[in-house]
């Protein structure tokens, strides 16, 4: 068994014999390090570049609070869809997932009275619900995870327009619970430790964001069900065969994946002032982005948090530069499925290349 983990090498060494294993494992940490270094270069080099172009891309209020509230939107998309990748999985269900939970985060604001955090928990509890409903039928019946997913996409797109025409009028929750606006418009500079404040520049809703990439990390890095998990995704028949529960663990990534999904919900639906039928929509894309490029390998056994959060804040950045440069959103889009393509070309050579290299150490 083996366990490649782009934050931390955790796995136990043994003497002599699995020397081989832990040369490769520092090969492939040493390239995660210089991925992420490469993004950081490239994001910082893009930045330089719109801001020369367009100066107005400096601007706290008008271009960098908004671009940071989008990246602490789509960091936690991208983190949802990492959970299950980190099993060989994918969630094509994520944008309505998000959609579900937020649901429910509606109804509890609008119909029974609940405060923003109660609401918050109820729509965490929604999105873990239906996440680990996933990973169960994808367990019960041995179908591929992608054909799960799509399936649960078009099941809950119709129940969640279904309850929205039932329940509204408007076809959205506007009922905003004590403290919501101030979340959405609050940025650092509003909290002070006695004459210290922080960056107006930085909203509060990013806070959250550093929460879950720090639950993640820990439970990637830190824990044993963090590499139960990459062990099932790096070699499921080794995992069974060392005792690991792979169904329980199948469905937790999925509950996992739902959980975050749905704190993605609620803080898109911060953003946007009210809880719609439509949140998460554009999910897809922005959710395989941040952590292929970042680093987590589709075929599972690999993860990157922080990959994940430089991944996005290329993409976002990519967006809101040309954005301001005037170019359309057909024009990104095919911007974005370019990246995506590369990415996933990339990470085809990485593999290719490391396994030639093992090829001609033996």
């Amino acid at each position: 068994m083996r366990t490649d983990i782009a934050e931390d090498d955790i796995r136990a060494p043994s003497p002599d014999r699995d020397q081989p294993r832990r040369s490769a494992s520092r090969r492939r940490l040493t390239a995660g390090t210089a991925q992420r270094l490469g993004l950081l270069a490239v994001i910082a080099g893009l930045v330089l570049t719109f801001g020369s172009a367009r100066p107005a891309f400096y601007d706290q209020q008008l271009t960098v609070f908004p671009l940071l509230r989008d990246i602490a939107v789509f960091t936690v998309v991208g983190l949802s869809q990492m959970a299950v990748l980190s099993i060989g999985h994918m969630n094509l269900a994520v944008g309505r997932m998000a959609a579900f939970s937020a649901m429910f985060m509606g109804l509890a604001y609008q119909d029974w009275h609940l405060p923003l955090y109660p609401g918050l928990a109820l729509g965490l509890l929604a999105g873990a619900g239906i996440g680990a409903l996933t990973g169960w039928i994808i367990t019960a019946t041995g179908v591929n995870s992608f054909v799960v997913t799509l399936a649960m996409d078009f099941v809950l797109l119709g129940l969640v327009s279904l309850v929205y025409s039932q329940t509204t009028t408007a076809a959205a929750f506007t009922t905003k619970p004590a403290g919501m606006n101030e979340l959405r418009t609050y940025s650092l500079g509003d909290v002070c430790v006695g004459p210290i404040c922080g960056s107006p520049a930085v909203p509060q809703l990013f806070l959250f964001t550093v929460l879950a990439m720090l639950i993640v990390g820990y439970l990637y890095s830190r824990t044993r069900l963090g590499r139960e998990l990459l062990l099932v995704g790096s070699n499921l028949k080794a995992a069974q065969l060392s005792g690991i529960p792979t169904t329980r663990r199948v469905v937790g990534a999925h509950a996992l994946s739902g959980t975050l999904a749905a704190l993605a919900g609620f803080l898109l639906a911060v953003t946007g002032g009210s809880f719609t039928a439509g949140i998460g929509s554009e999910f897809m894309i922005p959710s395989f982005l941040g952590p292929v490029l970042g680093g987590t390998l589709l075929t599972g056994g690999a993860v990157s948090v922080v990959g994940t959060l430089l991944g996005t804040t290329l993409t976002q950045v990519i967006r809101q530069g040309l954005t301001l440069l005037g170019i359309g959103l057909e024009s990104l889009n095919i911007y974005l499925g370019a990246i995506l393509l590369l990415a996933l070309s990339t990470e085809r050579i990485r593999t290719l290349i490391s396994q030639r290299r093992a090829a001609t150490t033996r």
